[in-house]
């Protein structure tokens, strides 16, 4: 039973792969939006970066860009999702939830492919932040921000697949994604500390489970952070735990 339960999430995942590697556009599309935010933000802004409690070596490109990597991560969630309805759309989600497959290893495998997908345009965009000035305070935090990179990808992508349980059509699920994601990465601190929020917005930004992935990223590589390291991996430990039970739990009712 359990070599066809990893059977079963090897193979989404491989498939998740290939559909990945096999739609160039996608992997410019998604890499094409975080860049050019480090582009107008990262350079526009760098000169006038002077936020209260802001140490003074740290310049605003080194602080943007954990920050876009981890919206990079967030968006991933849509296409999770959205490839969810298009398995409904075109009957494979029918043909493999009538097999013996168990449906929490579906779920897994698409989840494992999710995150494979996003850690690589991650990684890529730290490659290419380096090469526009980017600075690595401690290179060992780069296994740390792989922990955090993985954490959010699995939190936002079950996160997508259990919106995308409940809909029937990828416009709707569009739309209801661009309403959830837009203010969780708005409010996570990409662009701006949390701390300089007024006293309302930085309650509803500590209920952002973002907001730890992004403080715990710019720990792991350019060692500040508003919030200690161990508590960011908790609450996004138990985030990501609880989608994954919430997205396999939704996935398992839905109707093909």
């Amino acid at each position: 039973m359990v070599s066809k339960n990893l059977e079963t999430i090897y193979v989404m995942w491989l498939r998740e792969m290939k559909r990945f590697f096999r739609a160039k556009s996608r992997v410019v599309g998604t890499l094409a939006m975080p860049f050019f935010f480090l582009l107008a933000m990262g350079f526009g802004l760098k000169p006038s970066f002077n936020f209260p409690g802001m140490p003074q070596n740290i310049n605003y490109l080194d602080f943007l860009v954990p920050g876009i990597i981890g919206m990079t991560m967030l968006f991933n969630s849509m296409f999770a999702g959205i490839s969810v309805l298009w398995d409904k759309e075109f009957g494979f989600l029918k043909e493999i939830m009538v097999s013996p497959a168990k449906r929490p290893a579906i779920v897994l495998g698409r989840i494992a492919g999710g995150v494979t997908t996003a850690l690589f345009q991650g990684f890529l965009l730290l490659i290419i932040s380096l090469f526009l000035g980017f600075h690595i305070v401690n290179p060992f935090g780069i296994f740390l921000a792989f922990i955090f990179m993985i954490l959010i990808g699995i939190g936002f992508i079950g996160f997508g697949v259990a919106i995308a349980s409940v809909m029937e059509d990828t416009q709707g699920f569009s739309l209801i994604m661009q309403l959830i994601v837009f203010p969780i990465f708005l409010l996570s601190g990409v662009f701006f500390p949390v701390s300089n929020f007024p006293s309302w917005l930085k309650i509803i930004a500590l209920a952002d489970p973002l907001t730890y992935g992004v403080d715990g990223l710019r720990g792991a590589l350019i060692n500040f952070s508003q919030i200690s390291l161990p508590l960011n991996l908790i609450i996004l430990s138990l985030f990501a735990f609880s989608m994954v039970v919430f997205g396999s739990w939704l996935f398992s009712k839905s109707q093909v």
